[in-house]
C-alpha cells in the first residue's frame, strides 16, 4: 500500500507545477506583445505619410515631410550622394526638427535666391537683353527694407519670352517667383501656382503645377502657343495671376503681373524679364451700366415671370477691357432666398443681349413680402467672378425699381419692361 500513497502525492504536485509554468508563459506572452506593438508604432512613425508623392518629371517631393531617411524618386544611393552638394538653394525640403512646441514653423524672412538660368547669364547678356536687371546694389537695398515695406511687397516674377520662327510659335517660360507673402498664418508659408492668359482674346489659358510650402517657388515650366503670327505678338498682353492653393476653400489670390508685348523685340532670341507682382486691381468705371427687365405677375397661378432682356454700357471689369457678363436672379421671401436662376455667359461685350425667361412660384398670396435681386457678374475662369452691378426690385425699392414693382402689382397678367440703372455690388 505504500507505493500507492506515493503516486498520489506525485499527482497532487502536478497542478502546482502547471500553474507556475502557466504564469511564466502569460508574463512572457504579454511582454512579447508589448514589444511588438512598440516596434510597429516606431516603424509607422518613420514611414512617409500616405499623402506624400513625387513629381514624376522633376523628381521633387511635393509634400516634403520626413525626408531624412527617404530617397528621391528614381535615384539610387550613388546618385543621391552626388546630387547632395549640387542641390539648388530653392529646395522645397522643410526640416521638421525646426518646428516649435506647437508644431509650427518659425517665422523667417524670405531669402533672395536665383535660378540656375539667371546665374549662368553673363553681365553683358543682362545689359543687352534684360531691361530690368538685378544689380548687387538692388539686392542690398531689398535686404535693408523695413518690415512695413516688406509687407507691401508681393514678390517678383521671373520669366522669359521667345518666338520660334520655324514652328511659328510663341514660347513663354515661367522660371520662378521670389519673396512671395505667406498666405498660411500657421505655417507662415504658401502653396503657390501661376495661371497665365494671353489677352485680349483669352483663347490661350495655362497654369503651372502647385509647389508646396515655399515663398520662393522655382517652376521652370515652358508653354508653347502655336498659331500666333509674329506680326500679332506686339498686340498681345500677358496676364500672370499668382495664387496660393487652399485645400478647404477658394484659392487665395496673391497678386498679378501684366506684361504688354508692345515694343518687345523677339527676333534676336530669348529675352529674360522680371516684373514686380502687384495687387489685383479690377478696373471699374463710375457707372455700373443698365439692365432691361420685363416682369409679369400671374395672380391666378400665383407665379412671377421674369425676362432678362438686355444689358448696356457695362464697365470694364477685366484687364482686357471687355467683360464676359451674365445675370444671376435671386428670389427672396421675407429676406430669405427661396429660388435662384442664371443666364448664359455673353463673351467679350459691354452690351449683352440675353432674352432669357424664368418663372418663379410665389409661396404667398400677393407680392408684399417678395423681392427679386439681379446680379450682373463677369465670368472669369481664372479666379472668382466679380460683381459688375446689382439691382433689387420689391415693395421697399425706390425710384424706377419701386415704380416698376407697383405697376406689376396693379396690372397683373401684363408684361411690363423697363430699363434700370445698376448700383455698386
Amino acid at each position: 500500500m505504500a507505493p500507492i500513497s506515493a503516486t498520489r502525492e506525485e499527482f497532487d504536485e502536478i497542478p502546482t507545477v502547471v500553474g507556475i509554468f502557466s504564469a511564466f508563459g502569460l508574463v512572457f506572452t504579454v511582454s512579447l506583445f508589448a514589444w511588438i506593438c512598440c516596434q510597429r508604432k516606431s516603424s509607422k512613425s518613420n514611414k512617409t505619410p500616405p499623402y506624400k508623392f513625387v513629381h514624376v518629371l522633376k523628381g521633387v517631393d511635393i509634400y516634403p515631410e520626413n525626408l531624412n531617411s527617404k530617397k528621391k524618386f528614381g535615384a539610387d544611393d550613388k546618385c543621391e550622394a552626388k546630387s547632395k552638394p549640387v542641390m539648388p538653394k530653392n529646395s522645397l525640403h522643410l526640416d521638421l526638427e525646426k518646428r516649435d512646441l506647437n508644431g509650427n514653423f518659425p517665422k523667417t524672412t524670405p531669402k533672395i535666391q536665383s535660378s540656375p538660368d539667371v546665374e549662368n547669364l553673363t553681365p553683358k547678356h543682362f545689359a543687352e537683353r534684360e531691361k530690368n536687371s538685378i544689380s548687387p546694389e538692388s539686392i542690398k537695398s531689398n535686404t535693408s527694407l523695413s518690415s512695413e515695406e516688406k509687407q507691401d511687397k508681393l514678390g517678383t516674377l521671373f520669366f522669359s519670352l521667345e518666338y520660334n520662327f520655324e514652328k511659328k510659335a510663341f514660347v513663354v517660360n515661367i522660371k520662378e517667383a521670389r519673396g512671395l507673402p505667406a498666405m498660411d498664418e500657421q505655417s507662415m508659408t504658401s502653396d503657390p501656382y501661376i495661371k497665365m492668359t494671353i489677352l485680349p482674346e483669352k483663347k490661350h489659358k495655362v497654369k503651372t503645377r502647385v509647389l508646396r510650402k515655399t515663398l520662393d517657388p522655382a517652376f521652370d515650366e515652358t508653354f508653347t502657343f502655336y498659331g500666333i503670327p509674329y506680326s500679332q505678338v506686339q498686340d498681345l498682353i500677358l496676364h500672370f495671376m499668382i495664387l496660393s492653393f487652399d485645400r478647404f476653400s477658394r484659392d487665395d489670390i496673391i497678386g498679378e503681373v501684366l506684361m504688354p508685348l508692345e515694343g518687345v523685340e523677339l527676333s534676336e532670341g530669348r529675352m529674360l524679364m522680371n516684373r514686380e507682382i502687384i495687387k489685383r486691381n479690377v478696373r471699374k468705371s463710375s457707372g455700373r451700366g443698365e439692365l432691361l427687365i420685363s416682369l409679369c405677375y400671374q395672380s391666378t397661378t400665383n407665379t412671377l415671370t421674369v425676362v432678362v432682356l438686355k444689358a448696356r454700357h457695362l464697365p470694364k471689369a477685366d484687364v482686357s477691357g471687355l467683360s464676359d457678363p451674365y445675370v444671376k436672379v435671386n428670389l427672396y421671401h421675407a429676406k430669405k432666398r427661396i429660388s435662384k436662376k442664371k443666364t448664359h455667359v455673353k463673351k467679350c461685350t459691354p452690351n449683352a443681349v440675353f432674352n432669357e425667361l424664368f418663372v418663379f412660384d410665389i409661396p404667398c398670396e400677393g407680392l408684399e413680402d417678395i423681392s427679386i435681386e439681379f446680379l450682373v457678374l463677369d465670368s472669369d475662369r481664372g479666379s472668382r467672378n466679380e460683381i459688375i452691378g446689382r439691382l433689387t426690385l420689391g415693395a421697399s425699392a425706390e425710384g424706377t425699381s419701386g415704380e416698376h414693382w407697383k405697376e406689376i402689382c396693379e396690372y397683373p397678367r401684363r408684361q411690363i419692361a423697363k430699363w434700370h440703372m445698376l448700383c455698386d455690388g
